[in-house]
C-alpha cells in the first residue's frame, strides 16, 4: 500500500493512544488519593457533599456527615481529599487569613470620593452635553428650500 494512505490511520491511532494514556494517569492519581485517606480526613464526594472519614474498608468508607450522622459510601464516590485548612474554611467558615486585613467597601462611593478630591483641575471636568448645532451653509439651505430633506440626494 501507499504510505500516504496509511498516514491518517497512523495519526488516528497515535491520538487514541495519547488520550487513553492521559485518562489512565488521571485514574491512577484518583486511586492513589483515595488510598491515602486516613480517619479524620475531610473529603468532598463526587456529589459535592463534605464529610469526615471515620473508617476505611476495602471498597467502602464510613463518613461522618454531621455530628452523630454516619453514612457508608463507596471509595469511588470520593471526589477529593481536602487538607485540614481548606476543609475547615469550607465547612466551618473559618476564613481568618482569607482577607489578610483588607477591607472591602459595600459600595463604590468610597472608591470614587478619593478620586474626585484629587482631580480638581479643569482637565478632569469634561462637558459631555450636546453641543449646539452649527448653522446650515448656503448650499444646504438651498436644498431645503427646494423641498429636499436631509436624507435625499440629487439623483435623477
Amino acid at each position: 500500500m501507499n504510505p500516504v494512505t496509511l498516514l491518517p490511520f497512523i495519526v488516528l491511532i497515535g491520538a487514541m493512544f495519547l488520550m487513553t494514556r492521559s485518562a489512565k494517569k488521571k485514574q491512577a492519581a484518583a486511586a492513589q488519593m483515595r488510598n491515602e485517606m486516613q480517619p479524620g480526613t475531610g473529603i468532598r464526594t463526587i456529589g459535592g457533599m463534605y464529610a469526615t472519614v471515620k473508617e476505611l474498608h476495602d471498597d467502602t468508607v464510613l463518613l461522618e456527615i454531621a455530628p452523630g450522622v454516619h453514612a457508608i459510601y463507596a471509595k469511588n464516590a470520593i471526589g477529593a481529599v481536602l487538607d485540614d485548612a481548606e476543609y475547615n474554611r469550607i465547612v466551618h467558615g473559618d476564613d481568618d487569613d482569607a482577607l489578610d486585613g483588607a477591607v472591602v467597601p459595600d459600595d463604590a462611593s468610597s472608591l470614587t470620593e478619593a478620586d474626585a478630591d484629587e482631580d480638581t483641575s479643569d482637565d478632569a471636568k469634561i462637558d459631555l452635553g450636546k453641543k449646539a448645532e452649527a448653522e446650515p451653509t448656503d448650499a444646504e439651505s438651498d436644498k431645503k428650500s427646494e423641498g429636499m430633506t436631509d436624507g435625499e440626494a440629487d439623483a435623477k
